[in-house]
């Protein structure tokens, strides 16, 4: 893994775009996130056109096998969020399919967007990340008040884009939450970090500029993440070289303890006595106008273009043949 990087290191090869043949680009699907997916979808493809990739838009129905097998594509730039395309289940069919595609593969798709599981995997990795609980019912809400105190965070287990989310100040509070994020599944309490919140993003083996998040919401919520104008982003992040070395060495770690692959994007909180903790693992991030990786990708010299081509490159470079 590398913390530190050069812009030659990070621009696709002149090539990719002569080497890549069709590309679907597979975006909406049926999840809470179908929304952002579309959005993500169209700056990818419009930009993989733009640079003359022979390019389609594929948005995942029931019968995406047809779909892929009557377009003859090559490979896929996976831009699916949230379940069915982020949690191993378009990656094993992909595979399946013999298609390469960008993106971490069946296993780490699957542990990353389980985000109890992911909790556990950093845990008994040494990784720091705050202590947590599970809920099963309204019954619980002693026993984890009890244990992890307030304020609280609640969340869906396999959900993203902070959908189901929502913080807990006084004890009244915890059945509402509870119930608004068993809509989802299973859920997931974890004690709340109160602090600064970073996003840093990793492509290819190599940790990209770290962005301070800032907000004027209770916490970085769905609609701050994508139509809040209030939104401040720091990207240099102005953290000293110490704490910038921790946070870059614990984002390696993690992308490593996870098994990423192509991309990715790693969520974390800094405390109040300046310790970093792990609070998610994204492997499809988001690829809107408000999105993290391209701004971190700009910082880093590439402009979006230039990235998506990279991470199409990236998924080249372990092709699975295919008739």
């Amino acid at each position: 893994m590398s913390l530190n990087f050069n812009q030659s290191s990070l621009l696709p090869s002149p090539d990719v775009i002569t080497k890549s043949g069709r590309v679907a680009v597979l975006m909406g699907g049926t999840s809470a996130e179908r929304e952002v997916s579309l959005i993500s979808g169209a700056y990818v493809l419009q930009a993989l056109l733009n640079a003359g990739v022979d390019a389609i838009q594929v948005d995942v129905q029931d019968n995406v096998i047809e779909q892929l097998s009557q377009l003859k594509v090559d490979r896929v730039f996976n831009i699916l969020h949230g379940r069915g395309g982020e949690d191993g289940e378009i990656q094993a069919l992909l595979e399946l399919l013999s298609l390469p595609y960008v993106g971490s593969g069946v296993k780490a798709s699957a542990v990353t967007m389980d985000k109890l599981m992911t909790k556990r995997l950093l845990q008994g990795s040494g990784l720091n990340t705050p202590p947590f609980m599970t809920m099963t019912s309204t019954q619980d809400c002693d026993a984890v008040i009890k244990e992890l105190g307030l304020p609280l965070i609640v969340k869906p287990v396999n959900e993203g884009s902070s959908i189901g989310m929502s913080k807990v100040e006084q004890a009244h509070q915890l059945p509402a939450a509870y119930e608004l994020a068993a809509r989802y599944g299973e859920v997931l309490v974890e004690q709340w970090i109160t602090g600064e919140e970073y996003t840093v993003a990793w492509m290819g083996g190599v940790v990209l500029p770290a962005i301070k998040l800032e907000t004027p919401h209770t916490f970085y919520d769905y609609d701050a993440k994508y139509k809040a104008n209030d939104t401040r982003y720091t990207c240099p992040c102005g953290l000293d070289a110490d704490a910038l070395t921790t946070l870059n060495e614990l984002v390696a770690k993690t992308a490593d303890v996870c098994d990423l692959r192509d991309w990715g994007r790693v969520d974390l909180m800094r405390d109040q006595s300046g310790q970093f903790l792990v609070i998610e693992v994204n492997t499809v991030p988001g690829m809107t106008d408000h999105s993290l990786v391209p701004m971190a990708a700009k910082e880093a010299g590439l402009n979006f273009q230039q990235l998506v081509l990279k991470l199409l490159e990236l998924s080249m470079q372990r092709e699975v043949s295919h008739d």
